[in-house]
């Protein structure tokens, strides 16, 4: 008896989507739950599993195709017997991994052995970014060991297999002229196609405009320096400076409400809760997960979850729950060498905070010129409901509370708690 694979709907307003790439093909005999497809929607990817176990009989699409929501997509025949040969399989893959893990010089690991039985035509699931790097290093992926899930092969693991192989692109000819006039082109994903759409219509429909400031960066870089190794070993995460960029953003939109407020036909709707959307660059383009509360959360779970959105954006991995219903946004260009831009806001948000490279720059300090640690803020706003009252305070509110990250805890100075003020 075969069943039907349909494609699942990824959320609201969704009506097509992409495929991706193919991880099994006609043929082959697949578990229960292992990975079939890749779709690609406007707002994420996503994989579709084996409803149960069989040996896959109809592929009803190929790689590009755009199907439609609730399409059949496969077909798989569930009476279908096993391969004599695919447990034992399994355990021999398993043995052999077993005393790879315990191996701990990571020059001895993009040539083991289990890394070795893979071939040219392997299977295994390799990030965009990551096959990209393998093409212009000529590695393949018998010489890469996957540290994602079920062996997928993503950028970090191959950085690894460079530096342990001493490969080399050969980029040294890449500026110099052949006389060749070569032009290629692509596809535009579902997801580049609506990140588009929702820019130019963010620039059309609201009246957006940009007001600065600069942060001196000095407070928060000590405190961090000081008790960033206690602060990893207490929480087991890193200390960066987005949890006290959120945590600033979160006490000046409580502030000022109207920064977290956004228009709803002829109202507005404000939150007495911070949403707080991060952007992230991800290897299909750029998604925005959302921190939960985050007026809520300490710096360590702040910490926490911009880690775990991160590492789920650059593997793909984002629901459409985890992308949307933000109330403001922080977007870091600074990680890229940016010193000052205009962020676009995020719609239906009314406001997006752009942060910044660090550079130091002289300032005046008590009538003395000193070399401080200075990074530019800028938040693009919707003049339709945000004044410039109420944009420039929330700013200076926030370079006030960087420049004293003692206040990040209820955004008071210490003399003001004594005071009771």
């Amino acid at each position: 008896m075969s069943i039907e694979i349909k494609v699942p709907s990824p959320g609201e307003s969704i009506s097509e989507v992409t495929i991706s790439k193919w991880l099994k093909q006609v043929g082959d005999y697949v578990q229960l739950d292992e990975p079939l497809v890749e779709l690609e929607s406007e707002k994420a990817t996503f994989e579709v599993n084996a409803e149960s176990a069989g040996t896959l009989t109809k592929q009803l699409a190929k790689e590009g195709d755009e199907i439609k929501v609730g399409s059949i997509i496969l077909e798989i025949d569930e009476t279908a017997k096993a391969p004599e040969n695919s447990a034992p399989k399994a355990e021999a893959k398993k043995e052999v991994a077993a005393p790879i893990k315990s191996e701990k010089k990571a020059e001895e690991k993009p040539v083991a052995p289990a890394a070795a039985a893979i071939s040219m035509d392997s299977d295994v699931h390799i990030a965009p970014l990551a096959k990209e790097l393998m093409q212009a290093y000529g590695l393949k992926p018998s010489q890469v060991i996957g540290s994602g899930p079920n062996g997928r092969i993503n950028r970090t693991d191959v950085l690894e297999a460079i530096v342990a192989k001493g490969a080399s692109n050969g980029s040294s000819n890449k500026y110099s002229s052949s006389g060749e006039r070569n032009t290629r082109v692509e596809k535009m994903s579902n997801l580049r196609k609506t990140v588009a759409k929702r820019l130019v219509a963010a620039k059309n429909e609201t009246a957006m405009l940009t007001t600065f400031n600069e942060v001196n960066m000095k407070p928060i870089m000590d405190l961090r320096n000081k008790y960033k190794t206690i602060f990893a070993e207490k929480h087991e995460v890193g200390l960066g400076f987005m949890s006290f960029f959120t945590r600033a953003c979160c006490i000046a939109l409580l502030d000022w409400p109207a920064v977290n407020a956004f228009i709803d036909g002829d109202q507005i709707q404000f939150n007495d809760y911070c949403d707080i959307s991060i952007a992230v660059s991800g290897p299909r383009g750029l998604v925005v997960p959302v921190i939960r509360n985050a007026e809520s959360l300490s710096l360590a779970n702040i910490e926490k979850e911009v880690k775990r959105l991160a590492a789920k954006a650059r593997d793909n991995k984002l629901s459409m729950e985890e992308m949307s219903g933000g109330t403001f946004t922080i977007t870091n260009g600074g990680v890229f060498g940016s010193m000052m831009s205009t962020p676009i806001i995020n719609p239906p948000q009314s406001a997006i905070l752009g942060m910044h490279n660090i550079v130091e720059r002289p300032m005046a300090e008590n009538g003395q010129i000193v070399i401080r640690p200075i990074m530019y803020v800028a938040l693009s706003y919707d003049h339709r409901i945000i004044d410039g009252r109420e944009s420039v305070s929330f700013l200076v509110r926030v370079k006030q509370l960087l420049e004293n990250p003692e206040m990040l805890f209820d955004g008071r100075t210490p003399a003001e708690k004594v005071l009771g003020l």
